[in-house]
């Protein structure tokens, strides 16, 4: 008996981390670019099955069951990042253990207050909100919220111009727990709620897409014709890029591969993030030689504007030298600010403005981990946090106002649709992707913009100094792209659009409810905590008094 116990122990725990496994696997299989984006239905079924046998009495260790889940689908999705810096280990873990813990709260809420297949919903609102902590908090990585899983799949998500991305993560959820319901009540023989809920899963599944197909057949770009043209310098950003020697020669890069393309109609050259090293001081431009350069370029076409990326700074104020990104000059009392920057030449004068959304380690380190302030954990070249904008601004270039998201700001929904609130009429995102080498990292931040059109109505002109440039319409088809390591421009005429959507205008709405009910529902397990605490303290004291009558 004894043996046979150990047995089923271990058959039991083998079965229980091949349920973790598969849940991290599915979720990987799924994910852009080179995944089958509707695996992403299935992908929480098998952990939410594992999640239901030990809620009802089976021995497993949840919290690292789900943990190897969401490692192994983090480190499957995201092992490129390695390539920019080892810290990436870090980053997996770090996220994993935040789903865990999300994951397990859930679990926790479950049991205290539905026990029950029903209680699975309760992992929504929880998710949810998690997702929107990701893009606000000092870790930020929106990387795998669930609704980016679909950007392969846009002509499915023409509805985001309502909901955003969090709309796709709550089709998501939806279906997982609905078809995990089917499996759970056809396994208690409950025939009636079996058959509800594999309706409830074909409705949610089919309906959404039907939807998307139908606005997809219909949708039309609005706005005027205007004409861009992208370029992709192909600088390495590892030997040269941020070379003194190479300086100059990515300047000339641009205007050589520009140049065959310009037309009396084109309006915007867009290059890439970082593009100019040189060193801008905002309060001598004119000293820059790539600006001057830039300018004099625009002096011979002047219906036209240059976008390009830049590195920027400027003396911090007295009195400020206590900002967390101030740098100091060496053992000196002068201190500076560092920024990432989106730069707009015309033939008057140099608009910019500076990144907002940094990247974790490699732009900002946490004020929390103040020790590594003028260090850098990547890459060796950046270091410290860089300064900010406090909000999305615009730029203006005849008509048009234009939003310029730099590289990792195109990953954030809301952010984005800022630009458009204000009333940009284009999208153009530069990027330095050159990072993780031929990876699906380029790859996967290229679809990015593509639901950023869909959300904002917004043609977007993508210019990455290398890994894929191009073009991207409103509904989210692909118009033009480059190559990955090859030198090119492309030109292409987009309509420039003003409405502003839904989504644009009240942002991450779902998400900021899901914060509520998360709320309600922690308040709740707490509530039925204490009532069962206090139950199972009530029960000796009433048999102490009967025999006390005794």
């Amino acid at each position: 008996m004894a043996k046979n116990h150990k047995r089923a122990t271990r058959d039991g725990k083998g079965f229980r981390i091949l349920l973790a496994l598969l849940s991290g696997g599915l979720l990987s299989a799924a994910w852009p670019t080179w995944g089958l984006a509707p695996l992403v239905f299935l992908g929480f079924v098998p952990l939410l099955l594992l999640e239901d046998r030990i809620a009802q009495g089976e021995k497993g260790r949840l919290f690292w069951l789900s943990f190897l889940s969401f490692f192994v689908w983090n480190v499957v999705t995201t092992w490129w990042v390695w390539n920019a810096t080892p810290a990436a280990t870090l980053a997996w873990i770090l996220n994993a253990l935040f789903m865990t813990i999300v994951f397990n709260v859930f679990h926790q809420t479950k049991k205290k207050v539905c026990n029950k297949p029903w209680g699975n919903f309760f992992l929504i609102p929880y998710w949810m909100a998690f997702e929107l902590l990701t893009y606000h908090w000092s870790v930020k990585w929106p990387w795998l919220n669930l609704g980016n899983v679909f950007s392969t799949c846009h002509s499915w998500i023409q509805w985001y111009e309502v909901t955003g991305v969090a709309g796709g993560t709550l089709w998501v959820l939806l279906v997982n727990i609905l078809i995990t319901n089917v499996i759970l009540f056809a396994k208690a023989k409950a025939a009636k709620y079996t058959f509800i809920n594999i309706g409830a899963s074909t409705m949610v599944l089919i309906f959404p897409i039907l939807i998307g197909k139908s606005i997809y057949r219909h949708y039309e770009d609005q706005g005027t014709d205007t004409e861009v043209i992208v370029v992709q310098q192909n600088c390495d950003p590892w030997n040269e890029q941020f070379d003194a020697h190479f300086y100059d020669q990515v300047i000339q890069n641009n205007l050589a591969l520009s140049l065959p393309l310009v037309t009396e109609k084109t309006r915007f050259v867009v290059s890439s993030e970082s593009a100019i090293q040189e060193g801008i001081w905002l309060h001598e431009t004119d000293k820059v030689r790539a600006l001057r350069t830039l300018h004099d370029y625009i002096q011979k076409h002047p219906q036209m504007a240059f976008v390009i990326g830049g590195t920027t700074y400027e003396w911090v104020p007295k009195g400020m030298e206590d900002d967390f990104p101030a740098r100091q000059v060496g053992n000196s009392d002068r201190y500076y600010y560092c920024h990432n920057s989106a730069l707009l030449i015309d033939t008057i004068n140099m608009q910019h403005r500076n990144k907002s959304q940094l990247t974790p380690a490699v732009e900002a380190i946490p004020e929390w981990m103040g020790f590594l302030k003028n260090y850098s954990i990547t890459m060796g070249i950046a270091r410290g946090t860089l300064k900010t904008d406090p909000e999305a601004y615009t730029m203006r270039f005849g008509k048009h106002l234009v939003g310029v998201p730099i590289c990792y700001e195109s990953a954030f929904g809301e952010y984005v649709s800022n630009f458009c609130k204000k009333g940009a009429d284009l999208l153009f995102v530069i990027t330095n992707d050159g990072w993780w080498g031929d990876t699906p990292g380029y790859r996967q931040h290229f679809e990015f913009s593509k639901l950023r059109a869909i959300e904002n109505r917004r043609c977007v002109a993508r210019s990455a100094n290398t890994g894929r440039s191009g073009f991207i319409n409103q509904r989210g088809d692909v118009l033009q792209q480059t190559h990955y390591w090859v030198p090119d421009a492309i030109r292409e005429t987009l309509k420039a659009n003003t409405k502003v959507t839904f989504y644009a205008k009240h942002g991450d709405y779902l998400s900021r409810i899901a914060v509520y009910l998360t709320l309600v529902l922690l308040i709740s397990w707490m509530a039925m905590s204490i009532i069962r605490w206090n139950q199972a303290g009530e029960k000796p004291v009433k048999k102490a008094n009967k025999k006390k009558k005794k």
